[in-house]
């Protein structure tokens, strides 16, 4: 098992809509996640900033490269869109964060 961890940013004033978003999780969506190896994902934001602290673990064998190519993640993508900043293809700017520490 692997820690995944990354950063995205929310728009000013999305704040309660991106969480209601994420409390309605499509049941597909959360299966495909699970389906490729993701679990114990959680998402926190940075209210000063509108930073997104997302972190994951991964199963060795997970297929998450495979995530964009499927049609729920590409609807959750859209849908999500005008909530934060996006890449052209509308899926979530996204920085991948290196581990400097762990305790467990």
């Amino acid at each position: 098992m692997m820690r995944n961890a990354l950063i995205m940013k929310l728009r000013p004033g999305n704040e309660a809509e991106y969480k209601r978003r994420h409390d309605e999780l499509w049941p597909e969506l959360a299966d495909a996640l699970h389906g490729a190896g993701v679990s114990d994902y959680s998402i926190f934001l940075d209210e000063a900033t509108g930073t997104l602290f997302a972190v994951q673990k991964l199963t060795d064998d997970n297929t998450v490269d495979a995530l964009p190519e499927l049609p729920v993640v590409k609807k959750w993508w859209a849908y999500m869109a005008d909530l934060m900043e996006t890449n052209p293809d509308n899926s979530p700017l996204a920085l991948p964060l290196r581990e400097v520490f762990h305790l467990d």
